[in-house]
């Protein structure tokens, strides 16, 4: 299909000590669809994620991402510059002094020149209500604050893809409205994990339950499918 951008087939993996997370998964992923991820924690909904954009590597099954098979550290690189992954907690994902230096690392590593770069973090941050932001210091910020920064940092990279792990635990009422808004206005393909069957409704096309290492649908209070 022209218009499928992740497909895992087959899927399983298992930590060295530990119980086996997925087990012949299948999912895919198409151009338009936000996808939510439901299971119950420690269910193996990060470690999908995480597989995606071989961060780890799967121990059985097979994973196409673009248009290729993904099986080589190189693969996954061009995985990683397309598919944008937002960590589950903000300290893993931001690690510069400050918010501009944070949302410019991704675009300077693509090439983008300092002006380009520049451009690029004022419109991402005007997008995500963070207008005049650059100059703070990341470490400093409210937890609501830093998940929007850490989604500043995904979405400068201009991505095809967004993995969102969690984006909305732990938010108050008005920041998780703000992020509902802007990713339903987003033109992009989504897997976005979350507990919060109300955020995923106002957001996904359809949704999974990942539990017991395998994929099912999960009813958002219309047709779904995997």
């Amino acid at each position: 299909m022209k218009d499928r951008l992740i497909k895992l087939h087959n899927v399983s993996f298992a930590y060295p000590f530990g119980g086996r997370v997925l087990s012949g998964v299948d999912l895919e992923l198409n151009a338009g669809e936000r996808v939510g991820l439901v299971g119950p924690n420690g269910g193996g909904k990060t470690t999908l994620l995480h597989l995606i954009v071989g961060l780890i590597s799967c121990t059985e099954g097979e994973l196409w991402a673009f248009g290729r098979p993904r099986r080589t550290e190189p693969d996954f690189a061009e995985v990683r510059a397309s598919a944008g992954l937002l960590f589950q907690d903000p300290d893993d994902q931001l690690f510069c002094p400050t918010v501009v230096e944070d949302v410019a690392f991704g675009p300077l590593n693509l090439g983008k020149t300092a002006d380009e770069a520049r451009a690029i973090v004022a419109d991402t941050l005007d997008l995500l209500g963070l207008a005049g932001y650059q100059n703070r210091i990341t470490h400093k910020l409210s937890l609501g604050k830093k998940r929007l920064v850490s989604l500043a940092t995904v979405l400068a990279m201009q991505p095809q893809v967004l993995l969102l792990d969690e984006p909305d635990a732990g938010l108050d009422e008005e920041t998780e409205a703000r992020i509902v808004n802007i990713l339903a206005e987003l033109p992009l393909a989504m897997i976005i994990v979350s507990h919060s069957r109300s955020f995923l409704a106002q957001i996904t096309t359809r949704a999974v339950d990942l539990r017991n290492a395998t994929l099912s649908p999960f009813d958002l209070g219309r047709p779904v499918a995997i």
